[in-house]
């Protein structure tokens, strides 16, 4: 399945989005709480109405977090609710005096936020949108104001396109930065040095969450006689190719590396043995059904383990467990799956 959306080039662009919006959470709901707080300090001039779109900005941001793991396209919830919020803001200031308050410079908070998670086309569309609420607040509530003194829209216009070049070009250079260290340059999937960030991250969530976290280990079958035989190049392309092919299987959560070589590691989320193994098994197929450099056919042996649900989750040790399984898998013949249990592993022809 193509991974491709219009706010994001690719699964490696979504993995960062939905990084960047957990690191972004705490610092919206304390810039969300700050505006409650100018809000509530200048009721008595402007009424408690100023709070309502402001809540339901909230509500619109929680729906958000809730959709975000369980849809294929999470940038597109999370765009939805940083526009409510952009549209709350705007109403806030609808319920003042429109252009003639200085609260129609808030409309620029939201767009700081916007090159950190989506693409060009995002920042673009969200840049969009905050100049047509300024220019709709002010028109609406005041044109006569508007014509008589344009600066009330222009001033807060040049600041939301502003803020949104610089955070955009600082964004840039932060992220060409950290892909030259953590992304593998053949494969485009992430490698060894961020895998140890995210086990740890995932260590701590488990703890909180209860929830399982499944280990999918994946190695080419007899890849080196393709490298000899055919040399290095072919061998590279191979590489990126079959990476890709299973990068397209994968959910906008899910996580892959290239452990080096021709070993690869998916790390699945909330996935215990059985349901990591049946993702193992697309990904096996999907391998098996191409033909990578023109004409190599190539097959692919996983391993597979999970955490139990309700049980911390202990990266090296589940590691451990689907090394093994991957071992088995090579042992009983390559182009297969195996799992850490082996009562699971007979269920079906597939997945032994």
């Amino acid at each position: 399945m193509d991974t491709k959306s219009w706010l994001c080039r690719d699964d490696m662009d979504r993995e960062r989005l939905l990084d960047m919006d957990e690191r972004i959470g705490p610092v919206r709901r304390l810039s969300l709480g700050l505006i409650a707080v100018a809000l509530l300090i200048c009721a008595p001039w402007v009424g408690l109405w100023t709070l309502l779109p402001l809540a339901l900005a909230a509500i619109g941001f929680q729906i958000a977090e809730r959709l975000k793991t369980r849809v294929r396209r999470p940038e597109y919830a999370l765009f939805a609710a940083w526009t409510m919020s952009e549209l709350a803001i705007a109403g806030a200031v609808a319920m003042m005096d429109g252009a003639a308050t200085p609260e129609m410079a808030w409309l620029a908070i939201p767009v700081v936020t916007l090159s950190a998670r989506f693409s060009i086309h995002g920042v673009v569309l969200g840049v969009a949108v905050a100049v047509a609420l300024i220019s709709g607040v002010a028109f609406g509530v005041d044109a006569t104001a508007v014509i008589g003194d344009p600066t009330l829209v222009i001033a807060p216009i040049t600041l939301v396109i502003t803020i949104a070049i610089l955070s955009t070009a600082l964004m840039n250079s932060d992220r060409h930065h950290r892909s030259e260290t953590v992304i593998d340059p053949l494969t485009g999937m992430l490698n060894r040095k961020a895998l140890s960030t995210r086990a740890a991250e995932l260590e701590q969530q488990s703890r909180v969450t209860g929830e399982p976290v499944g280990l999918i280990v994946g190695d080419l079958d007899h890849f080196k006689q393709v490298n000899d035989s055919r040399g290095h190049a072919v061998g590279d392309a191979v590489l990126r190719e079959a990476a890709y092919e299973m990068r397209k299987e994968l959910r906008a959560f899910d996580l892959a590396y290239r452990l080096g070589g021709e070993e690869f590691l998916v790390v699945v989320p909330g996935a215990g043995t059985e349901d990591a193994a049946l993702l193992a098994e697309r990904l096996r197929l999907a391998v098996a059904g191409q033909m990578f450099a023109g004409d190599q056919h190539v097959t692919m042996s996983f391993g597979v383990s999970a955490s139990d649900r309700a049980e911390p989750f202990e990266y090296s040790a589940v590691f451990e467990k689907a090394d093994d399984a991957l071992f088995e898998a090579k042992r009983n013949g390559r182009n297969r799956v195996c799992v850490d249990e082996p009562a699971r592993a007979d269920r079906s022809p597939a997945l032994a």
